[in-house]
C-alpha cells in the first residue's frame, strides 16, 4: 500500500524553531514528527511513502535517506518553487503514485491515535457502495474549531468559519444540503482513491479542501468517518508543541 506525507510546509506559527529546521524534523519525545508519522502509516501497511519537500528540502531528503523504516521505499516530490498547498502538492505528486489501491494522505504534523486501518476499512466499504463516485474518506471529529466541513447525506459539501461569538464569518456551500447537515472538524488524515488524479481540473497551489469541493459540485462523494474517540494534535504551535 502507498502513502504520502504532506512535509513541505513553512511552520510559519512554529518560527523562530522552524527559521533553520523544517517542521517535519521537529523533535516529539526525541523523534522527528516525520518519523512519528511514518511509524504509523508503516504500522497500517504501507510499503511506499512518498513525501513532499520545499522548506529546509535537503535536511528532509538526507534524514529520510538515513531513515527510512526497514522494507519501505520512500519517494521524494521537490517543489522547489512551493510549496503547492496541500492539493497542489498531492496532484504535484500524481507520476510518483503506482495507482493501483487507495493510499493513505497524512500531514506531517498531526500526531494521533485514530485508528488507520479503521479509516481504510471504513473507505473500502463505502467504495463497495458508491459506484464509483466515492474519491475519497476524511478523517473527522466532533470538536470545537473555528473552521470546520461540511457534511450532508451524500459527503462533503461546504466549510465555515466561524469567530469567538460563535457566528459564521465565511462559509461556501457548492450545493443544496441533502438531509441533515452535520459540522466536523478536520484532522489531516485521508483514505483517496488513485481515480481522483484523473479528475483534477485544478493547477498549482491550492487546498485539497478546494480539490474535493470542486469533485463534490460534479457529483462525486468525499464522506466522513468519525474519529471522535481517538486522541489527536495539530503540532502546529510553540503551545502544541509543548503539548506534545
Amino acid at each position: 500500500m502507498e502513502a504520502m506525507i504532506l512535509a513541505a510546509g513553512l511552520g510559519t506559527r512554529l518560527r523562530p524553531l522552524t527559521d533553520t529546521l523544517p517542521k517535519a524534523l521537529i523533535a516529539v519525545r526525541g523523534r522527528p514528527l516525520l518519523a512519528h508519522v511514518m511509524d504509523r502509516l508503516v504500522a497500517a501497511g504501507v510499503t511506499r511513502i512518498i513525501v513532499n519537500l520545499c522548506h529546509h528540502a535537503e535536511q528532509v531528503s538526507a534524514f529520510l535517506e538515513g531513515n527510512a523504516p526497514p522494507g519501505v521505499k520512500i519517494a521524494l516530490s521537490p517543489e522547489p518553487d512551493g510549496p503547492y498547498d496541500t492539493g497542489g502538492g498531492l496532484l504535484a505528486a500524481a507520476p510518483l503514485f503506482r495507482k493501483t489501491d487507495t493510499f493513505l494522505l497524512h500531514n506531517v504534523d498531526v500526531l494521533s491515535a485514530i485508528p488507520l486501518d479503521g479509516l481504510l476499512a471504513a473507505h473500502r466499504a463505502a467504495r463497495e457502495r458508491s459506484a464509483g463516485r466515492l474519491v475519497a474518506s476524511v478523517a473527522v471529529q466532533a470538536r470545537d474549531a473555528n473552521r470546520q466541513l461540511l457534511f450532508d447525506a451524500h459527503g462533503l459539501m461546504g466549510w465555515e468559519n466561524r469567530g469567538p461569538d460563535d457566528g459564521v464569518r465565511e462559509s461556501q456551500r457548492v450545493r443544496e444540503p441533502v438531509g441533515p447537515l452535520r459540522r466536523w472538524s478536520f484532522t489531516g488524515i485521508h483514505a483517496l482513491e488513485p481515480a481522483i488524479f484523473g479528475l483534477a481540473e485544478r493547477t498549482g497551489r491550492f487546498s485539497i479542501i478546494r480539490w474535493y469541493l470542486d469533485l463534490a459540485r460534479r457529483g462525486y462523494t468525499v464522506q466522513a468517518v468519525d474519529m471522535s474517540a481517538y486522541q489527536w494534535t495539530d503540532v502546529g504551535t510553540p503551545e502544541r508543541l509543548a503539548e506534545a
